[in-house]
This record gives structure tokens, C-alpha cells and sequence, in this order.
């Protein structure tokens, strides 16, 4: 097994593991692949890290870390783990915890002083998965929708 970080030739595997897991893969623009290569370009320059798992050579999961610096904490540095997903065949082997232990490793290493996330309510497998690797359910998240029309 493999973490690192997307390249290009990675955007296919990766958009089909996010729309694997999606609750709104209505959302996506499934073969605009030059869409998710700009969006990584952009993450990237603002500091933020894109990963991907293989199992068997072959891309299974991605993962965004965002790292964000606060204003509370003493200006402290917190990282954001977004969009964790993983082909549904691929579950069960290893892959997210590789993709997670991987994100948190990196943002120890730049300095983070706690990471967080967000799961959708209806998602209890991934509240289970989160809970295991020590995540606590600690805050109510709260979104709001600011753009309806995504074309």
C-alpha cells in the first residue's frame, strides 16, 4: 500500500473513488478532468496537500488536507482532513486508515496543532471508522449551501 500525493494521471481513479462514496455525485463533473486538474493546481498553491492510496498499483482512495491558520490558538496552525474516500471494493483492507495516518503524519510534520473533519450525520461506517483511529465526535457541524446553480 501506497500514500502520496495526486498527480495529474491520478484525477480518473480519484473522482471515481469520490463519486464511489458520494452522497451527491450530482455534484461532480464526471469527465472534466481538466476542472479537478485546475482545482488541484489552486489547492496546491495555497498549501494544501491532495493524496492518494494504491493497493495492488492501482489508485483506490483520495484525500484532501487543508491546513488553515487561526487567529485563535495563538495563530496556530489546524488541519482540515476533507473528502476521504474509498472505492467500496476497497474498503476494509487499510486503505483510508493509510490515507488518514498519512494526513496526520504531514500535518504533525508542518506544525498542526489538532485536526479536524466533518461526516454527514447519515454516514455511521465512517463515524465507526473515525471513532477507531481517535477521532471524538466532539463539536455539532453546521453548512450552508451558497451556490445552488454549480454550472
Amino acid at each position: 500500500m501506497l500514500v502520496r500525493p495526486l498527480e495529474e494521471r491520478d484525477i480518473p481513479a480519484a473522482l471515481r473513488a469520490i463519486l464511489d462514496g458520494s452522497l451527491a455525485p450530482e455534484v461532480e463533473y464526471r469527465d472534466d478532468y481538466a476542472r479537478y486538474a485546475a482545482a488541484a493546481r489552486t489547492a496546491r498553491a495555497q498549501g494544501h496537500e491532495l493524496l492518494v492510496v494504491e493497493l495492488d498499483g492501482e489508485v483506490v482512495g483520495f484525500c484532501q488536507l487543508l491546513m488553515l491558520r487561526h487567529f485563535h490558538h495563538g495563530g496556530g496552525t489546524c488541519a482540515e482532513l476533507e473528502a476521504v474516500h474509498v472505492r467500496a471494493e476497497s474498503r476494509g483492507r487499510g486503505a483510508g486508515a493509510a490515507l488518514v495516518a498519512e494526513a496526520e503524519r504531514r500535518a504533525r510534520e508542518a506544525g498542526c496543532y489538532r485536526m479536524q473533519l466533518t461526516s454527514n450525520k447519515v454516514r455511521l461506517d465512517a463515524h465507526r471508522f473515525y471513532l477507531a483511529h481517535g477521532y471524538t465526535a466532539s463539536h455539532e457541524g453546521f453548512k450552508k449551501d451558497l451556490q445552488l446553480d454549480l454550472t
